[in-house]
């Protein structure tokens, strides 16, 4: 009976549309460059106990929930016990290695009594990765034989590299049903060709729903000094950030597209040092005429000899600013439904791929 149960799973997941593994391109070689901190879309299936934000963080270990709660752009004051938004928010440490990129060593899942790969990837990460993906990033020969207790790697792809010579935040984005290549592109204030590009695909008429794609953030620019220690640091709208030991809120602007930082509310001033150009402090900006103003940027911190804040003098022109704010969130427009023949014949090719193993499983039950 057991065997017939799990013969019927496989069957399911084998007649379902077939989840298509990602591999972002991630060719950045330099020390710096190779390492970035990407965005993850996590949509939290409804009823499951992974539907708050202190169940989110615990699957994906996030350090803080302060970081979960930034990449989202919430008040700092929201508990971990209130509902994720869904879809979620979550940035992590993305490495480049061989062309490509993956999370780096997070998140990792525990097996327990029941699990299999496909429902790892399918269920509890909604779809981030495939179980053939989780099954090569952790030597498992044989999908059907896991150990209760092994903890496997789950490498969610995501990417440093820059888009059009300009930095970017890359969101590993998991396609909802319904959408459309130019839909997702406004969404998210880029266009349709940057997406297709990026993401290798010929046509628009092959998106799919549950599809993971690459899709590059536009980052707000900054005064940070290159010898800094967060001289990476990359915000896109919508969010803010906490660093310099979250002595410092930094979030993106979308009528400057410049970080605006300020020293973080709640956190103790004895703790933080002081940030000053002369006798403005941190944030603060005065106009010298009309059109001209002078802010005290956040310029990063240093903890070489001592912990400190760095900020300098900025000057900008608000009568020749151009500020290009994200495009408003449209509704989606019907997915397009039409799919190559090659992508067709694939799929059934993983479908009878399933079904063998299954088959193997039965005779060996």
């Amino acid at each position: 009976m057991k065997g017939i149960l799990v013969f019927l799973a496989c069957l399911l997941a084998a007649l379902s549309p077939a989840a298509r593994a990602a591999r972002f391109a991630c060719n950045a070689t330099a020390p710096r460059a190779s390492t970035c901190q990407a965005l993850v879309s996590y949509a939290p299936p409804n009823g499951t106990a992974t539907a708050t934000l202190a169940a989110v963080r615990a699957l994906f270990q996030l350090r803080s929930h302060r970081a979960l709660l930034a990449a989202n752009g919430l008040p700092l004051s929201t508990p971990p016990t209130a509902p994720a938004p869904s879809p979620l928010r979550v940035r992590l440490p993305c490495l480049c290695s061989g062309g490509v990129g993956a999370t780096f060593q997070r998140p990792t899942y525990r097996i327990r009594a029941g699990d299999t790969l496909d429902a790892i990837a399918r269920g509890v990460f909604a779809g981030l990765i495939t179980y053939q993906d989780i099954a090569a990033a952790n030597n498992v020969s044989d999908p059907n034989k896991v150990a209760v207790g092994q903890q496997l790697w789950i490498p969610v792809p995501c990417s440093c590299d820059p888009v059009g010579g300009e930095p970017v935040v890359h969101y590993t984005y998991v396609v909802p049903a319904g959408s459309s290549v130019a839909g997702i592109a406004q969404e998210f204030g880029t266009t349709e060709e940057t997406v297709l590009a990026m993401n290798r695909m010929t046509d628009a008429k092959s998106l799919l729903a549950g599809q993971v794609l690459d899709v590059p953030l536009r980052a707000c620019g900054s005064a940070i000094s290159n010898t800094a220690i967060d001289r990476n640091l990359r915000v896109p709208n919508g969010s803010y950030i906490l660093t310099a030991n979250n002595c410092v809120m930094c979030g993106c602007s979308s009528s400057t597209w410049q970080l605006d930082c300020q020293p973080t509310q709640g956190i103790s001033s004895s703790f933080c040092p002081a940030a000053k150009c002369g006798d403005m402090f941190l944030g603060n900006t005065s106009s010298t005429s009309s059109c001209e103003s002078r802010t005290c940027s956040y310029a990063g911190y240093t903890n070489s000899t001592s912990f400190a804040i760095l900020a300098n003098l900025t000057t900008s022109n608000v009568c020749n600013a151009v500020g290009m704010s994200p495009m408003a969130q449209p509704a989606h427009s019907s997915a397009f439904r039409l799919e190559p023949a090659w992508l067709r014949w694939r799929e059934l090719v993983v479908s009878l791929h399933v079904v063998l193993l299954c088959l193997g499983y039965l005779r060996q039950d």
